[in-house]
């Protein structure tokens, strides 16, 4: 059988399979089943049976489609807030578009190589996901830079209020004396409430674009602070202070896990590697995996293997601090 039409089959049945359990997932139960019956049969004490039948009927349609609806905008709402957390420079559209090139590239970079026909797919779909992985990436790279920015502006807005400026005034300090991402972000919120947005609400936006631990501290002291008073400098600094002791705990708990790191990248890539040289020496040997049932089992049992084991490791070296 043609490797290629294989593995079109594959992804059909996989396909059928998840819209089968998608199906018999949904919410039908016994209970609505015999209530149901029960107004067709006159007896569940509703009048005409059939008629309130065909209105739940027509209402569930109704709420089916106003769920999926509310569903697709959700999607689509926290992909606007991936694109603003990362600060991408580029449209939705374009990116949309750069991502069906990477795919149709990785496609055809597959075929020039001469790669195993069910590998195709595989090529493609790595390429697509190459600039959503750029993306995720730069959100890190971005998450990571504001964390280590907070504490500073934590202490400056401490030193603000204490020379008598008020919390606005602090956020504004903030804007002109740090760099990016903290300036952009704190301005963000300095002119959100310069509109008249309260300033714990503004806070609560800017949390909500960059969802850190020790900002939740902030804005939840801020809150405090507004509602029962307090001396929010002092809480300012100790906050600021305790960020800094976890920052030094975090250093020494990624080098006693930089081992257990290294030890998983390898882990993960050598099996990659080895087969990449294996089918570029003897390209033969390794179709064997693809065309055998024995071998296309064994590339299942491997990627499964593969997985745990990524995850296992992660487990171990992810101490949270």
């Amino acid at each position: 059988m043609d490797p290629m039409l294989l593995s079109i089959a594959a992804f059909i049945a996989v396909a059928a399979l998840v819209g089968a359990v998608a199906f018999l997932m949904n919410d039908f139960g016994a209970s609505r089943a015999e209530e149901r019956l029960n107004e067709i049969t006159g007896r569940g004490g509703r009048g005409d049976g059939e008629g309130v039948l065909r209105q739940e009927i027509m209402r569930e349609g109704m709420e089916g489609a106003l769920g999926m609806f509310s569903g697709l905008a959700e999607r689509l709402q926290s992909l606007a807030l991936l694109f603003e957390q990362s600060n991408s420079p580029i449209k939705p559209a374009t990116f949309f578009g750069i991502s069906l090139g990477a795919a149709v590239l990785g496609f055809v970079v597959s075929l020039v190589a001469r790669s195993p026909a069910p590998l195709y797919p595989v090529a493609a779909l790595m390429g697509g996901s190459m600039p959503t992985l750029w993306l995720l990436l730069r959100r890190r790279a971005r998450f990571k830079k504001f964390a280590m920015q907070l504490p500073d502006a934590l202490e400056l807005i401490g030193r603000a209020l204490r020379s008598g400026h008020s919390l606005s005034s602090g956020l504004h300090v903030v804007v002109e004396e740090m760099p990016a991402p903290i300036s952009v972000e704190f301005g963000n919120a300095f002119e959100e409430q310069n509109l008249g947005v309260p300033i714990e609400q503004s806070l609560k936006n800017m949390l909500k674009r960059m969802p850190n631990l020790d900002l939740k501290f902030f804005v939840t002291a801020v809150a405090i602070q507004r509602q029962a008073g307090g001396d929010l400098a002092e809480i300012l600094d100790k906050i600021g202070g305790i960020i800094r002791e976890r920052f030094k705990i975090l250093g020494q708990v990624q080098a006693l896990t930089g081992e257990g790191r290294i030890s998983g990248v390898v882990l993960m890539g050598l099996p990659v590697a080895l087969f990449l040289a294996v089918y570029h020496l003897n390209p033969d040997y390794v179709k064997l995996l693809f065309t055998d049932e024995l071998g296309r089992k064994m590339i299942a049992a491997a990627v499964v293997l593969q997985i745990v084991g990524a995850i296992t490791i992660k487990k171990i070296v992810n101490i949270k601090v």
